[in-house]
């Protein structure tokens, strides 16, 4: 028998993503540590020690490990974003006719492969320029956005009141920061303990036990739905993909195409900053002055995955008396002010701090995809949500590779550059707000903006 529970396959990725993200990068930087000079890497003490002289050759070692690092970081985006790009779109498009299971088992078939090769290679000790390899691999099968992007689409399909897909929406968020938030806590003990082969192998198993529920136990809104599904050759499946991608901008009125345009950059830009900052937390925390061992940085990942319970409690809270847009606000301008403030943050008390203004940091992400969602008809979610994930796949990667570059250049002279960029990056977003809000957005105005389209469109679709 088979259930329509998405909850269990979020729950598994998020501990697995959360689990390898950071595992990942800390192993990269102790290869590439080890491998770059004879400067031994101390992880037996859980005390934040940091040589605080410039001058010393340890200090300049560790630029030059963090420089190496933010390089090869580069490399790994690069060689995933056009396999990435193809399949984001293709898989979460085609769902709207061939299931929204079709691209979770994908993206996890393809986390399941990186996460075996990581495996190895730790084991091994393989070169870690294989991991390039991976990456296209894994990119090629769909990744996380995919994997995000199907549940989304999942979530929409079975919540029809709106207030009720905000809300659920929401949980989703509040899940994924509960089950990343200690798994991050817990990041440094697993490398501690365990080691980096026994610790990826573990997400394995993880993801296989995900897979299984997948396939065999979660229900598809879309295949048990009435509605024919539609058999098409690969051609024409690929013609309808992009034939409905245009539609979805060709349709409606012009209030509703600004709005949709207006919303989808704001979402992109904002996406753009937050993932693009997130790997450089990481190195500004191993760098000088702070300088931690896994332990801290599993700290700091679990402060910073608590934004997503934050984020949830916030949502809840102001939906009760603030509209939509305003949520989106604050969380905005209380993510500026935490972008700030990390660039001056020199001790470890501090860089905990400097954390809270982030605890709203993924509202105006759960709240542009509600708005978003609330533009389009039913039979364009699954468009929209292609659309949105090659964007956010787009951006992502550009972000991380721009980052990584801009941090490799700026760290030995000012570290925290690129927290203050990230900060004034942050007005782009909250004035193309402004300008969703001149347009004239409000709670229910998707209703109205539908009845305003002129025929409909869906037979469009279908007749094509």
């Amino acid at each position: 028998m088979k259930v329509a529970c998405i909850e269990p396959a979020i729950l598994l990725n998020a501990f697995a993503m959360a689990l390898t993200l950071p595992l990942t990068a800390q192993y990269v930087y102790r290869r590439i540590w080890e491998e770059s000079g004879n400067y031994t890497f101390a992880s037996d003490s859980n005390v934040s020690r940091c040589e605080q002289n410039k001058s010393s050759p340890i200090d300049a070692f560790r630029e030059e490990v963090q420089k190496k690092m933010s390089l090869f970081g580069l490399q790994m985006d690069m060689s995933g974003l056009i396999p990435g790009l193809v399949s984001t779109f293709m898989l979460l498009s085609s769902s709207d006719n061939r299931g929204r299971k079709f691209p979770m088992v994908l993206s996890s078939v393809g986390s399941l492969a990186t996460n075996v090769w990581l495996c190895l290679l730790s084991y091994f000790a393989l070169p870690i320029q294989l991991l390039i390899a991976s990456a296209f691999i894994g990119a090629l099968l769909g990744n996380y956005t995919t994997f995000w992007g199907a549940c989304f689409a999942y979530i929409v399909d079975q919540c029809k009141d709106n207030k009720q897909r905000t809300i659920r929406i929401a949980i989703l968020d509040f899940l994924l920061g509960v089950v990343t938030g200690l798994t991050g806590l817990s990041s440094g003990y697993f490398i501690r303990e365990l080691g980096f082969v026994w610790s990826f192998f573990i997400i394995v198993v993880v993801i296989a036990v995900n897979l299984t529920y997948i396939l065999f136990f979660l229900s598809d809104p879309i295949r048990t739905s009435s509605s024919p599904i539609v058999t098409m050759t690969c051609r024409e499946s690929l013609k309808d993909l992009f034939y409905r991608a245009y539609m979805l901008f060709r349709n409606g009125s012009g209030k509703r195409r600004s709005l949709l345009c207006l919303l989808i950059f704001t979402l992109v830009i904002y996406f753009f900053v937050i993932i693009g900052i997130s790997p450089i937390f990481l190195l500004y925390e191993l760098g000088s002055p702070l300088c931690w061992d896994e332990v801290y940085v599993g700290y700091g990942s679990a402060l910073g995955s608590a934004s997503f319970v934050s984020s949830f409690l916030g949502i809840w809270l102001f939906s009760y008396c603030l509209e939509d847009i305003y949520i989106a606000f604050i969380g905005i301008f209380t993510t500026m002010a935490g972008m700030a403030a990390t660039a001056f943050a020199k001790t470890t008390l501090m860089m905990l701090l400097v954390r809270v203004p982030f605890f709203f940091t993924f509202m105006p992400l759960s709240i542009l995809r509600s708005m978003l969602s609330k533009v389009v008809h039913s039979t364009e979610q699954g468009a929209l949500l292609a659309c949105i994930a090659v964007l956010e796949t787009l951006s992502g990667a550009i972000a991380t590779c721009t980052y990584n570059g801009i941090y490799s250049v700026t760290v030995a002279w000012c570290p925290g550059f690129t927290f203050l960029l990230s900060a004034g990056l942050l007005v782009i977003p909250a004035i193309s707000l402004c300008g969703v809000k001149r347009i004239g957005w409000k709670e229910g105005s998707y209703a109205l903006l539908i009845q305003e389209e002129p025929g409909d469109h869906t037979s469009d679709v279908a007749g094509h």
